[in-house]
């Protein structure tokens, strides 16, 4: 329980770091340099109120200075960090798996919520997570047989691990970024409108080199599924227009977090429906 705790402070202090990257990125600006500001005002915030949440509920929710009302979505994200860094730590423990599952859904987290205000999943976020995704790929393997079954196909024996590993991430990068690929494509030839853009797809390369074949394929599904449902429930409700553009990426990313802790469970369960 202690444990737990300690990851849970760590994680939010990810968390208000995450806040930066979702502010500054689609802005093309730099996380490091400045130090954080107001954004109306401009006046540093000083550390004492740039404790993740705490400071935010002291504050009442507004600028020490200017009195300027900051956005709930900055504990938001804090809390939503906290809690996968807990997650990540009580599904895996302190091991790479756990590192690999944090890191992932802090990724996540971020694409979510610039997908959501700006429309854009920054390359500076999926690229990278391309490279990081095979580099666990090496080190940690995939726990996916899709490799292994199509090695035994062509080859009638078994794959070393880390090849299995390897091959099942390209595998699941190649499915979850060709599907949406192809589907753009298919939907820009019958309708000559663009259905998505090329970060749907790159986000969907970085979560298949993370994941894996299976969970890439549910992670589509997942997000699919969501983004019909409830952007077709807002869109009704708040009376938008049919051609309103939904944020996929952030129904991907939500997704792909799902796929990440209880995937398995739920394809297992989808299995043990038909005998």
């Amino acid at each position: 329980m202690a444990t737990t705790a300690i990851v849970f402070l760590f994680g939010l202090c990810i968390g208000s770091f995450l806040n930066v990257c979702i502010h500054r990125l689609p802005l093309g600006q730099s996380v490091v340099r400045p130090r954080s500001r107001c954004p109306k005002c401009s006046n540093p915030i000083a550390a004492y109120d740039n404790i993740p949440v705490l400071s935010y509920v002291l504050l009442g929710g507004r600028c020490r200075h200017c009195r300027t009302r900051i956005s709930p979505q900055y504990p938001l994200v804090e809390l939503l960090t906290g809690l996968v860094w807990a997650l990540a730590y009580v599904s895996f423990d302190l091991t790479l798996a756990g590192l690999k599952a944090a890191l992932l859904a802090s990724a996540m987290i971020v694409l979510v919520f610039t997908d959501l205000h700006h429309r854009t999943l920054p390359d500076t976020v999926t690229l990278p997570g391309i490279g990081v995704g095979l580099l666990f790929a090496i080190g940690l393997p995939i726990e996916d047989n899709t490799a292994t079954l199509l090695w035994r196909w062509v080859t009638g024996g078994f794959p070393p691990t880390v090849a299995a590993s390897v091959v099942n991430a390209l595998l699941g990068a190649a499915i979850g970024a060709g599907i949406l690929y192809g589907l753009g494509e298919l939907w820009f030839r019958l309708r000559k409108v663009e259905a998505m853009g090329l970060g749907d797809v790159k986000m969907m390369a970085m979560v298949g080199m993370f994941l894996g074949p299976k969970l890439a394929t549910l992670t589509l599904l997942l997000g699919s599924l969501a983004g019909s449902l409830l952007g077709s429930l807002f869109i009704l409700l708040a009376r938008k227009d049919a051609k309103y553009e939904l944020p996929f990426g952030s129904f991907l990313g939500a997704a792909a977090i799902a796929a990440l802790f209880w995937g398995e469970p739920l394809i297992d369960l989808y299995t043990s429906l038909f005998p």
